[in-house]
């Protein structure tokens, strides 16, 4: 027979546990199901948090987030090209770091 356990005052409806007999029978069912096996060892490790996952890649070069003044003159240049006009901003100073400093 099943046990419950009340929610004392919550209002939310009680839990219902099975009893050992119920979780072995339960747990031979789901076992027995070819579509449901257990995840194997391997298949654990491999596993990753999902949060991970989320976003864009992670960069091998990683920029870092400064706060710097400019015209508005250049701002709204850059800006007046559009979407990804920060990356072009970035790209015309990288330019000017390759040209100046002997990398390029």
């Amino acid at each position: 027979m099943s046990k419950t356990v009340s929610a004392k005052k919550s209002g939310r409806p009680a839990v219902v546990m099975p009893t050992i007999e119920e979780d072995a029978a339960i747990t031979a069912a789901a076992l027995a199901d070819p579509d449901a096996q257990p995840l194997t060892d391997a298949q654990l490790a491999a596993m990753v948090p999902l949060r991970s996952l989320r976003g864009r890649p992670k960069s091998q070069h990683k920029k870092l987030l400064i706060s710097v003044r400019y015209s508005p003159e250049v701002v709204a240049y850059f800006k007046s090209t559009g979407e990804g006009w920060q990356s072009r901003m970035d790209g015309v100073l990288l330019a000017y770091v390759d040209q100046h400093s002997g990398r390029g």
